[in-house]
């Protein structure tokens, strides 16, 4: 999944791509380096950002989704708004991803359920603005893991298919970066839930602050990318579903070296198929 912030203020990429053309032009190159789906995002959710009203975001949004679809670009809508999503899926997006794994928006079940698309439910505590005072756990594994499946029951019984879900351990939402390492290292216990798992540490503090200077300077977000591949590398050997990145041609030439070891590399797609077995636990047919 590659990176498309349409906006002028998110963390990495903020204002590069606010041009229509320039935002196209990158969702282009993004497919023909290698992703799969383009994810276009028109509100930041960088730690401590304000929202933005639903009317700016789609303005945002829904040219360059109605430009990519119409160029065979397989492209995802990034957002939490059940209207916004609904004019996203109109326009072109074959997906959902909502970071806020549908609890800001009550409706956003509803969409997704009539659209019948896959719909990614990250792990979230509450808005950008105040994430940093909710980064409290007990096992942020356990955490994560139970409110995770607290959603996927809520989205379930909302009528939303089981093969249509996907999870997101949400990275640096309402988390330290100790919190991010505990999870990116506890990985398969978030796939014991049964469903496709989305990574996405593409250029997050985290890395900057592993990578800081002697003097504690993080490393900026552009030269984070030798990290962001290992983590994305480490993710899919665990057996992750799909890595959202913003550099996509460094991802999938490391996994290309990753799969010529003979580590056949994960191919599930949106609409994964799964079963249910006699225990009522579920297992991802890959």
């Amino acid at each position: 999944m590659g990176v498309l912030n349409v906006t002028p203020d998110s963390f990495s990429d903020g204002g590069r791509y606010a041009d229509l053309d320039a935002a196209v032009g990158h969702g282009v190159r993004l497919r023909d380096a290698g992703a799969d789906l383009v994810d276009i995002g028109g509100e930041s959710t960088r730690p401590g950002a304000e929202r933005i009203d639903a009317a700016t975001e789609a303005e945002r949004v829904l040219p360059v989704i109605r430009e990519l679809t119409a160029a065979g670009v397989p492209v995802s809508v990034d957002t939490s708004r059940a209207r916004v999503a609904e004019a996203a899926l109109a326009a072109g997006a074959a997906v959902v991803n909502d970071v806020s794994g549908g609890l800001a928006d009550p409706d956003m079940a509803r969409v997704v359920r009539d659209a019948h698309c896959p719909w990614v439910l990250m792990h979230w505590r509450g808005h950008s603005r105040a994430m940093r005072e909710l980064a409290t756990y007990t096992d942020v594994v356990a955490d994560v893991r139970a409110e995770l499946a607290q959603r996927i029951d809520a989205a379930l019984t909302a009528g939303v298919a089981a093969d249509r879900l996907i999870v997101d351990p949400g990275l640096g939402f309402a988390k330290t970066a100790a919190h991010n390492w505990e999870l990116s290292a506890r990985l398969p216990e978030l796939l014991d839930l049964g469903y496709p798992l989305l990574f996405g540490a593409s250029r997050k503090s985290y890395l900057g602050g592993l990578l800081a200077a002697a003097d504690g300077t993080q490393r900026p977000t552009a030269q984070r990318e030798a990290a962001t591949v290992a983590t994305s590398v480490l993710a899919v050997a665990a057996g992750a579903w799909g890595v959202r990145v913003h550099d996509v041609r460094a991802t999938t030439d490391a996994l290309a070296v990753w799969a010529a070891t003979g580590s056949p590399r994960l191919a599930v797609p949106p609409h994964h198929e799964k079963r249910t077995q006699p225990d009522h636990e579920h297992e991802v047919r890959r």
